[in-house]
């Protein structure tokens, strides 16, 4: 249940929002951040309370026609003491940003339409319909239609989110994070942290911000206005922050000036050292003929690799680019380390589900991992190094400052080592996964979600896997997270040894992240495949086929009053199931007649509650059918929603597949579909009878759609 805020809860917020910058980070603030907060706390209440409103709205520029609130006393009369205050001022002070911030596109459209002609107009990008704007209101003056005297510009604008930068970390910190907090909308850690900084220095905080600010400012510049702010010169810094957000700019800078002005843009992309401005700067580089320089730089990477991915990607260029190799590494990893299994055609939606429900009917065990597994071993073994020994400024910081700044080995290295030294055994390693899950199952941390199932494919891994394996992997993780927190394979497989599987089907791709994080599993000791997969229709696939009666339509408020499900193996019916169900509810007498079920035939029958085990279970590793799918799928899985249960299952219509295979007949409604093919039907709109009537259908599919899978 959410939380009713009191009176004049912004403020109080905008209280504790500037509590944080009394102690260490006092030492972080801009002249102008500085004087913002002295001449805030002068001003009165009302006042504040103005400010505090302003400060929440997502733009700097406001509509002061909306500034009525009961907490403020004569909202406008303060407004306008703010303004002859400097505190807001008229809109020649606002930025492209700002403008385009309040208003549509289609108002801009609008707005433009004043000046004279718009044809064209409509398929122009908003920044850049912002800049004709500004054209236009410069050699035109302002449109009626934009009220300069109603729209204000806060000019505290500049002070205030540099404090949200150093508060938050980013460009994207709002005010409003706390009463989201407080409305229990967003969650936070609510740990308490230190009086500490997360920038290194003064320097670093305002080299960070220039960067930062810079790069939301780019998409609204021309190419000239790019490329004359490239030729500035910029804060330098060597802290952590600023050099980040510094690669960020430049790599956003280089990219925008390329086309037009491509020497300047190859000169920031050479001096950005992110590994995407590297592999940039190569390959265009060696596009414009560049060879030598280009196999210079390629050979420092191969000899001192900041990080895995960019070593693998100078590895592969090397080697076709100046050895002359055919191949690349993914088609290298495709054929050396590819197997191919088929799987039915039902499965192309959910392709690793059906791998792993392929190798279940063999008796192979199986757990779907991907990026999960990894990232939630590395949490819960390193949850000390991560959440207690490292920073978390403040209570809505989720990413501890280590992997921010991907330096968490560097800082943690000894802690790291020690730790492995204890964990010497599988015991030991599974009794310390199971004591962090324990102390701190629920708290928020952005590695990963917990749930009931998180320890289930850790405990295989702890118990198949080689120890010193997870151990390698865990190492490499912490040297470079940044490079290795994502691509990981999509499958874990036990079949007598313990292996990864990256699932292809056909049209997918290997990323270069899935590359890098296969070598590194290959380099750590395990055995990981990549597992192309052929669509064909598998006899040994299981198939129920169900029909349901319902209280009405819509599953939102009607209820299931019987359920029928046929399970069909390698065209053979091998199970049935049928029941009524009490719907808890009156079925309606236009119902009753329909289908004969009446509110005394289903008194005494099952709740759904009571039955959802064996319909999970009746319908497990099959592929869901029914006609009209959508209608059947939708009410069983709202029924399991309102038990809080998940309900996923591949789905097969046979009317959308008996339109494939049998197109041009004039229905294909149940009953006239059953009266075409000759099929006997008991007792139609009863479950069951429908089921069979259905599984019938989805026989004559099978058969006449065989010849058509490759």
């Amino acid at each position: 249940m959410r939380k009713d805020l009191p009176p004049r809860y912004y403020l109080a917020h905008f209280f504790e929002f500037l509590a944080f910058f009394k102690g260490a980070n006092a030492a972080l603030l801009s002249d102008d951040a500085h004087g913002f907060i002295e001449s805030f706390n002068q001003l009165d209440a009302d006042k504040q309370c103005i400010i505090v409103r302003a400060a929440n709205r997502k733009y700097a520029v406001i509509d002061r026609s909306q500034f009525s609130y009961a907490e403020i006393a004569n909202p406008q009369q303060q407004i306008d003491e703010l303004i002859e205050a400097k505190w807001f001022g008229d809109l020649h002070h606002a930025s492209l940003q700002d403008i385009a911030g309040v208003l549509t596109k289609d108002a801009i459209l609008r707005l433009l339409s004043e000046y004279g002609a718009t044809q064209g107009l409509a398929s122009l990008t908003k920044p850049v319909l912002v800049s004709r704007l500004e054209a236009c209101i410069n050699q035109h003056g302002w449109p009626e239609g934009l009220n300069e005297h109603t729209y204000l510009v806060c000019l505290f604008d500049a002070p205030l989110k540099y404090l949200l930068f150093l508060y938050f970390g980013n460009t994207k910190g709002r005010l409003n994070q706390f009463s989201m907090r407080d409305l229990g909308v967003m969650r936070t850690r609510g740990d308490s942290v230190s009086d500490i900084t997360r920038f290194d220095s003064k320097a670093d905080a305002e080299a960070a911000w220039f960067y930062a600010s810079q790069l939301e400012k780019l998409p609204f510049l021309s190419s000239a206005q790019a490329n004359t702010l490239a030729k500035e010169t910029f804060p330098n810094s060597d802290g952590v922050s600023a050099m980040f957000y510094r690669d960020q700019f430049l790599y956003a800078l280089a990219l925008k000036l390329l086309d037009e002005h491509r020497e300047q843009a190859l000169l920031l992309l050479y001096q950005a050292q992110s590994d995407k401005a590297k592999e940039k700067w190569i390959r265009e580089s060696y596009k414009d003929g560049n060879i030598d320089s280009v196999k210079e730089v390629l050979e420092h990477i191969i000899d001192s690799p900041p990080s895995d991915t960019l070593l693998a990607f100078a590895e592969d260029f090397y080697a076709r680019k100046y050895h002359k190799k055919r191949t690349s590494a993914v088609t290298d990893m495709l054929r050396n380390a590819s197997r191919t299994i088929d799987i039915d055609v039902s499965q192309n939606q959910q392709v690793e589900r059906g791998v792993l429900a392929h190798y279940k009917r063999l008796g192979i065990a199986g757990w779907r991992t991907e990026n999960r597994l990894w990232r939630s071993l590395f949490g819960l073994t390193f949850w000390a190094q991560l959440y207690e020994e490292d920073t978390l400024v403040t209570e809505f910081d989720r990413r501890p400052l280590s992997l921010k700044q991907n330096n968490f080995y560097a800082r943690f290295g000894s802690s790291i080592e020690a730790l492995f030294e204890r964990l010497n055994s599988e015991d030991k390693f599974r009794h310390h996964v199971h004591k962090m899950a324990t102390a701190h199952y629920g708290k928020v941390n952005s590695l990963f979600m917990w749930s009931s199932h998180l320890l289930e494919p850790i405990d295989a891994l702890i118990k198949h896997g080689e120890l010193s394996a997870i151990v390698n992997l865990l190492r490499m993780m912490s040297e470079d997270f940044a490079s290795l927190s994502d691509g990981f394979p999509d499958i874990m497989i036990f079949d007598e040894k313990l292996r990864f599987e990256e699932v292809k089907a056909p049209g997918d791709q290997l990323r270069r992240n899935q590359l890098v994080s296969i070598q590194r599993l290959q380099r750590a000791g395990f055995e990981v495949a990549v597992t192309s997969v052929n669509w064909h229709r598998d006899p040994n696939q299981p198939y129920v086929v169900v029909d349901i009666e319902t209280t009405g339509g819509n599953n939102s408020y009607n209820r299931i009053t019987e359920i029928g499900m046929v399970k069909i193996v390698a065209g053979e019916v091998v199970d049935t199931y049928q029941t009524l169900i009490n719907p808890q509810r009156r079925i309606p007498a236009t119902i009753t007649r329909l289908t004969g079920i009446s509110d005394d035939m289903v008194a005494d029958a099952p709740l759904f509650v009571e039955v959802a085990e064996r319909i999970a279970s009746f319908t497990d590793e099959a592929v869901f059918v029914a006609h009209n799918v959508n209608f059947d799928y939708g009410f069983i899985k709202q029924e399991f929603a309102r038990l809080e249960l998940p309900f996923k299952r591949p789905k097969l219509c046979t009317v959308r597949e008996m339109r494939k295979v049998n197109p041009g007949l004039p229905s294909y409604s149940l009953a006239n579909l059953t009266r075409h093919f000759d099929i006997k039907m008991e007792q139609h709109h009863r479950a069951l009878s429908d089921a069979k009537a259905a599984a019938a259908l989805l026989d004559i599919i099978l058969t006449m759609s065989a010849e058509t899978i490759k």
